[in-house]
């Protein structure tokens, strides 16, 4: 019997039980929120992860989750496409694709600007699909 995507998401969630699975659940309740047609997905699973990583898609990938014992990483594969104005992107800020969003333990998070970074995601990659 094969666990669903967000089944498996649930499940790392219940899993973390502290400040992290509430972070990725927060995150994730607004990811759904500010694109009602996200596909949730766990990717890169293998023996040192079992559980893999959350992926959330809309004509494809949007930001992926990941938990690490002092942050949630909220990273976004086109991250450096996006504007910014708020300057949530603070960690991979050297590359040319990727951009992330480290949320430690007690950190307040921005839920209009983080939304509106998820609309800029999504509309990229609606308007990337559509030409190429």
């Amino acid at each position: 019997m094969t666990d669903s995507p967000s089944e498996l998401i649930d499940a790392r969630i219940e899993e973390l039980g502290d400040w992290r699975g509430e972070t990725l659940a927060r995150v994730r309740a607004l990811i759904n929120e500010a694109d009602p047609d996200v596909v949730e997905e766990v990717k890169w699973r293998k023996p040192a992860s079992p559980g893999g990583v959350p992926v959330w898609e809309h004509d494809g990938i949007i930001c992926t989750g990941e938990t690490y014992k002092d942050k949630v990483k909220l990273t976004f594969a086109n991250g450096a496409s996006l504007e910014d104005p708020s300057g949530l992107f603070n960690s991979s800020l050297e590359g040319n694709t990727r951009r992330a969003i480290d949320f430690h333990e007690g950190d307040k998070i921005d839920e209009k600007e983080l939304k509106a970074l998820i609309r800029a995601a999504v509309a990229l990659n609606t308007s990337a699909r559509g030409t190429s």
